[in-house]
Order: structure tokens, then sequence, then C-alpha cells
């Protein structure tokens, strides 16, 4: 397999495709300038014509780096392994690759028979994107494009490719299904595009694949695209590839360039108060909302719509055709908020994806890769942000570290924010800008004379701000600036020496509804307050357990950061309460006891605390009474020393 990195536009004659700094994102830059100057792109010569005009008309300036290396000399008619990320052009670029070998150096196909092109998705809504794109790519050269994917009608399926197709696009399992019941003639098959591979075999299809690719001819061309190139991925491309070209896009090393990070630290009881505000304040035209369980999709989507915020939800458990209809409702703007689960969203790709909030951590640094890299694509910028409860701070520090990712800490949208962007975002109307015209000249004129601009323009503000829903309140909670695991701890536990007694003359006590008879212990107890409360071992002073509380002392000057983490239910991980104290707990109480019957009743302790001289005894004071017996004291018995043993009688050996 040979290997070279694509990192910028392909020249002729290329070796090594040098980077360009400004490369545009996936879908080329659009066009801003008029058509004259669009025209400018270049193709190489072996661009059909009706494909050149296909993208001319889509706007593309420009083409991206796995688009360019694929339209190098060095890749014609070779198998491939390319390497690039989600979102970087991926569909446009094998397509492209494909044309020379499905259009035969014509300009456009000729009567549909069995395909020419077989394209494989991992899930079907990838599989229904790669089509759409692959539509509006061969549209001008006359492709016959037939789908097949779970979900879908298989009668339909089968009178679509009983007619003919030039390309075909499905997922593995359907697919299968298709060649196993000789719905699908892949006899004439001259490329095949394996989507999104790493993917396919995460998800189990491996043996599917390979069904498929033994299906086809052997002459055929094999291209696959990954993400990354696992074990997996390597090992298919060694048994079904011929003399591979290996392509590395350099465009990963910017991988999330144009995706703002944005860590948002709430109080626990405040996390979906955080997501509403978060979207609140962006506004954004579409937005995802990812959740980690099926459960919390539901709740969340139900409280969205109490809110009336129009929002739709993708879970496993939804049915291929309510997928559809949620999906179309996003695109055709009737919906502007998509609450999903990692596995739903795979391979989504949404128009006008500006935020991204992860409403539930994710559980490691790919997954919030592959969050986050919904947005931030076709030269847009998008936000990511997470929602941090003080309690998973810590988890989400590693989290970002783990991605090399910097996030800017900060606390979710105040409502007096929020209010603030609704104003400027008024003010800022495209339609006051918009010159009256002679049809409403005299309408606007009737209104001022008879209710007066001031009235009018009251009018015009009550009827913007009915349009959405009221902020939320939300805690303020202290943002100390993020610190890596080895300085954090440095600083938490070693740096800085205990505070010493007197430095806590000015502290509040607080009471833990958690005691011995729970088998509290003070080596759990100081991490938890530290996690939850947004204080350090520093700020803990005293610790006096009791049999089913326990009394903390904190520094009076963390006292008020500590409250606002915990929130104003005062409990930590939703059991333990915590209690504010007006003074100094009485530790000469008795300890409270669970048993009413007891209650007054003084402790039936056995053993005194005295002895009859009216000393106390120590821990290792022995009993009164009879003195202990040794060993040599039994009868029998030999003095107790080194090799001393009892004198046993021997019992006379049986003989058979």
């Amino acid at each position: 397999m040979i290997e070279y990195e694509a990192r910028g536009a392909v020249h002729s004659g290329l070796s090594g495709l040098e980077a360009a700094q400004d490369m545009t994102p996936p879908r080329g830059k659009r066009a801003e300038t008029a058509n004259s100057e669009r025209q400018s792109m270049t193709l190489p010569k072996g661009v059909a014509t009706p494909l050149a005009s296909a993208l001319d008309k889509r706007g593309y300036e420009t083409l991206t780096p796995v688009q360019e290396a694929v339209l190098a000399e060095e890749f014609a008619g070779r198998d491939a392994l390319v390497s690039a990320r989600t979102g970087s052009g991926k569909t446009v670029a094998f397509g492209l690759a494909v044309a020379p070998d499905i259009l035969g150096g014509e300009d456009r196909f000729g009567r549909p028979e069995a395909p020419l092109a077989l394209a494989i998705a991992p899930t079907r809504e990838l599989a229904m994107q790669v089509a759409r794109e692959l539509e509006w790519l061969y549209g001008e050269a006359g492709a016959v494009i037939a789908t097949c994917v779970g979900g879908m009608d298989v009668r339909n399926e089968r009178r679509a490719l009983e007619r003919g197709s030039h390309i075909v696009v499905g997922t593995p399992g359907r697919l299968r299904d298709h060649i196993s019941r000789d719905n699908l003639d892949l006899s004439n098959l001259r490329a095949v595009v394996l989507d999104e591979a790493d993917e396919m075999l995460d998800l189990g299809f491996r043996e599917d694949l390979e069904f498929i690719l033994e299906a086809s001819p052997d002459e055929r061309r094999t291209l696959m695209f990954s993400a990354t190139v696992p074990k997996g991925i390597a090992g298919l491309a060694k048994n079904y590839q011929r003399d591979a070209l290996r392509i590395t896009t350099a465009s990963d090393e910017k991988q999330h360039s144009d995706i703002e990070y944005r860590a948002l630290l709430c109080a626990n009881p405040d996390r979906e108060n955080a997501i509403l505000n978060t979207l609140r304040y962006y506004d954004a035209e579409t937005a995802i909302v990812f959740c980690s369980t099926r459960a919390a999709v539901a709740h969340l989507t139900a409280r969205f719509s109490n809110r009336g915020f129009p929002a739709v939800s993708l879970s496993g458990e939804l049915t291929q055709n309510e997928r559809s209809h949620a999906l179309q409702a996003m695109r055709d703007g009737r919906a502007r908020v998509c609450i999903a689960t990692d596995v739903a969203a795979r391979g989504i790709d949404l128009p006008s994806l500006e935020l991204v909030v992860h409403a539930d951590l994710p559980t490691n640094a790919e997954t919030l890769k592959h969050r986050s890299g919904r947005t931030g694509r076709a030269g847009r910028k998008g936000v990511s942000a997470l929602i941090v409860p003080m309690g998973a701070r810590r988890k989400a520090e590693r989290l970002l570290s783990n991605a090399g990712i910097k996030a800017e800490w900060a606390n979710p949208p105040s409502a007096e924010s929020i209010l603030k962007r609704d104003d400027e975002r008024l003010l800022d109307d495209a339609q006051l800008g918009v010159p009256v015209d002679e049809s409403e000249s005299e309408m606007v004129a009737s209104l001022i004379e008879k209710h007066g601009a001031e009235q009018i323009a009251a009018a015009y503000i009550r009827q913007f701000r009915a349009t959405r829903f009221a902020p939320e309140d939300i805690q303020d909670v202290p943002v100390t600036p993020q610190k890596g695991p080895r300085e954090r701890r440095e600083s938490t536990f070693e740096s800085k020496p205990p505070r010493a007694r007197e430095d806590f003359e000015e502290s509040i006590w607080f009471s833990l509804s958690v005691g011995r008879k729970q088998n509290a212990e003070p080596r759990w107890l100081i991490p938890m307050l530290c996690r939850h409360g947004n204080i350090s071992k520093r700020d803990i002073g005293a610790i006096r357990m009791q049999q089913v509380e326990t009394f903390v002392e904190i520094h009076a000057s963390s006292v008020d950061g500590f409250m606002a983490a915990l929130g104003p239910q005062m409990t930590i991980e939703g059991s333990l309460r915590v209690t504010k104290l007006d003074g100094t707990p009485d530790l000469s109480a008795p300890p409270k006891r669970d048993n009413p019957d007891n209650a007054g009743k003084k402790p039936d302790w056995k053993k005194k605390p005295f002895n009859k001289d009216g000393e106390r005894r120590g821990f290792n004071a022995k009993p009164e009474g009879k003195p202990s017996k040794k060993f040599a004291d039994k009868p029998g018995g030999k003095p107790a020393g080194k090799g001393g043993k009892p004198d046993w009688k021997k019992k006379p050996k049986k003989f058979d």
C-alpha cells in the first residue's frame, strides 16, 4: 500500500500535495462573487462536464483537501483507503473519484440496467444523505440512483432495482438481503465505496461487508473512506483491495477549528435550566442536544414541548418513518432543536447546525469530537456547549484534556443576559431595514395616524417577545480557572498548607444527614464535600461524627460558594441533606436514636468505665477476676516455651 498525505490543493505532477493554509470546508465556500469570478475555479481535465457544471451551480469556489486528493493523477483507477474526518466533503469526493469508471469517458449515462457503482453507509440517515448528494452531483449526467436501506418498503426497492439504476446506495444488511434474493445484480459493478467504514465495523457489519465484497466482480475498484484506520479497517483493506493508495488529509490537524468550545458550570439542580437558557441565548437556526439515554431524550423532549419550544427527538426506539419525519421537520424549519442519543445521531448532517449542547457529558474523547463535529461545517462557525454540574467538573476537565480541547469555562447564560440579547436581535431585525413598499404605505400611514408610532413600536416588541419563552433563573456558582490534574492536585493538597486552627475563628457549622450508623468516614466525606461544594480541603475545619449525623466546620470565606454549589435543595447526590447551623453544635447532647421507645433512657453499658479503685480503665487494662491460665498450668502439660509440646499419649499403630 502506497501512502501519501493530502495537505492542500492538488497541482499537476503532484507528488506531495503541499498545504494551503486557508483551505475551505466541506461543501466548498459558497460563492459571494459574480458568476464570472466563480467560474474561475479550475478542475482537472478528467472531470466530466456535467459534474463540473453541478459543482459550479452548487456554489463551489474551491475544493476541500480530500476532494482534491481523489482527483490527483496518482489516484486514477486505483483502489484507495482515504482517512478523512466527518464533514470533510467525502461524499462529493468519492462521487468525483468513481465518475471516470462509471461514465466511461462520456458526459451522460446510458440506459439504466444493472448498477455500475455501489455506495455503502452504516446508517439509514447517512445512506439517504449520500443519495441526495449524489443526485445533485450526477443530476445533469442523467444518473438513476436507487436506495436500499433498512426500515423502508422492500417491495418498492425491489421494483426500483428491476427497472434498472446506475448507482445504488444502501446499508449493509439490506444490500446483503437483496443480493441473497437475487434482486441486486452486481455483474456490471465497476466501483464499490465504503463510507464511514470504521463505524460500520463498530456496528457489527463486518460479515455483511465481506459478503457484499465477495459477491462483487474481482476487477471492481474498491474505495474505503474512514475517519480513523483501526486494525479492522486495515485488515479489510488488505483482503479486498489491490495495490491500494493510502490518503490522509491534513485537515484533521485543524479538526474542529471552526468550533467554539464552552464548558458551562452550574449548580447540580440547575442542569436542565442551563440547557434551556443556552438554547435561548444562542437562538441558533438549528441545534442538537445530546443525551446519554433514551429516557433522558424523552424527558427533555416533553419539557421542551411544555415550554412551547419546537423540538423533535431521535432515539433507537423510534421507527424509520418517525425518524425520517423528525429529520424532515428540522430541514424545513418546523423544528429548531433535535434531542438525540449518540447512536441515533451518527452520520446526521443537519442544515445550518450552529449549536451542539451536551446535556449529558460524553463517555470519552472520541464521542465528544463526534458530537461536536455535527457543527462547524461548510465554512460556518459553531458552538459546542458542555453542561457541567458542579459534581461533574473533574470528569469534564479530564474529558477535555484527553480530547486535547481547550474550552472556555463560564456560567450558563443568565436571564438578564438572554433578555439583553433578545433586545439586540430586535434592533438588528432585517425587516426593519426593508424600505416601505407602495402597497404598504397607505396602511402604514393609517396605523401611525390612529395609534401613533410609539404604540406601534410597543406592539411590535410585544409580538417579538411572545414568540420566545421566558428564560430560567439560574444560580451563580464560582468559576475558577481551569487547572490540569497535576496542578489541581498540587494546589489543593500539597502546595497550600492546612489552615491553622486560629484561621477558623470565623466559620460556619453544617450538619450532614449521615453518621457512624451509615458507616460514614472523613476519608470519603471530605472528597465528596470538595467535589460537590466547590471547596478545597483547606476550607474544611473540624469534623464531628455522631451516630446518625455529622457536623462539619466550613471556613466563612467559602460558605457562600459552598451553598451556591449545593443548590437550593442543599443536597448531595440526591439523598444526603446538608443543613446550615446557626451556631456551634451541642456535642455534649446524647446521640440520636431511631427507636422512640428508648428515648430518655440511659445507655445500658455492660462494662463500667471505672474500676473499683476509681481509676479509669485504659485500652490495655485487663479485666479483674480470675487470672489468665497459661498453657503450662494445664494438667499433663509441659512448660511453655521453645519446643514445649503437650505430652499426648501415642496410639498404637494398626496393622492389617
